[in-house]
């Protein structure tokens, strides 16, 4: 990918039904959460956890019935887990506009804002993507270091220095690809598009700073039982997020890669990967 790309990862969003119970189980499993707040249209409220290198998770729950809501369908459906993930921006305006010229339908820049606990009131752009492979943009009008705090909320007990890798599932691979390689100003990937043998998915990886986007899509007719996993989501929550690796420090004294339990991370897979 070009370094010269004006996207980094920002963040990951996790839609939990009880916050609070949230908060509790992923604090158990090592996470420093930070309170978020109440999102300007009133309608969520949401948690951070935020990491080293810049990236963070939000964890956030439905207020109020909200249909219309971009993430509502989850609120109704009762389903929780990884719903979204926002990339950053320099200027939401510019990134739009570039976006536009290849292709890519991208709307914006749309105010958004959050209320703090402590009473500060931030304010964002977002740039809303034209189909949901892709993801949203988010840019600050107020300081960032006030929406992702600094510091000493950024250390977490369980070592977890930010995120390594994020998995996605598409319906269609090659489309998809051609996406995201518009958006982030990419000529090619780092991998594939490739069938995975005897799995019937086929997969594709991009570069995105210091994380990976592995884009994976079933085979068409492929009656595997991989190929089945993914076509059912595909078809009960829709394409998206469907895991993240999260980088230890170094010096940890894990050694190999293993996965958090579902039921503490609210339905978000997720798994550590040593430094």
């Amino acid at each position: 990918m070009s370094t010269s790309s004006p996207l980094s990862l920002d963040h990951l969003v996790i839609h939990v039904k009880d916050l609070a119970a949230a908060v509790a189980q992923y604090t158990a499993l090592g996470f420093t959460v930070q309170d978020g707040g109440t999102h300007a249209d009133g309608n969520t409220h949401n948690a951070l956890i935020g990491f080293a290198d810049g990236s963070y998770l939000e964890l956030i729950a439905f207020l109020k019935p909200a249909a219309s809501h971009r993430w509502g369908r989850h609120q109704q459906s009762g389903y929780e887990g990884f719903v979204d993930f926002a990339l950053l921006p320099h200027d939401v305006g510019q990134v739009v506009q570039r976006a536009q010229a290849q292709g890519l339908n991208y709307q914006g820049p749309i105010e958004g804002g959050r209320l703090r606990p402590d009473g500060e009131r931030l304010v964002w752009q977002l740039g809303i993507p034209p189909t949901p492979d892709l993801p949203f943009l988010c840019g600050d009008v107020t300081p960032r270091a006030l929406r992702v705090r600094e510091g000493e909320v950024r250390v977490h007990a369980n070592a977890v220095q930010g995120v390594a890798a994020l998995t996605l599932v598409v319906r269609d691979l090659a489309a998809s690809l051609a996406h995201y390689l518009a958006l982030l100003g990419a000529a090619e990937p780092l991998l594939g598009p490739t069938v995975l043998s005897g799995l019937g998915i086929e997969q594709a990886v991009l570069s995105l700073g210091t994380q990976r986007l592995v884009l994976l899509a079933p085979v068409a007719d492929a009656d595997t039982a991989p190929a089945r996993s993914l076509q059912h989501l595909l078809d009960t929550r829709g394409e998206g997020v469907l895991g993240a690796s999260l980088r230890l420090g170094a010096g940890h004294p894990a050694t190999s890669t293993h996965a958090l339990p579902l039921a503490a991370t609210h339905g978000a897979p997720f798994e550590w990967t040593p430094a």
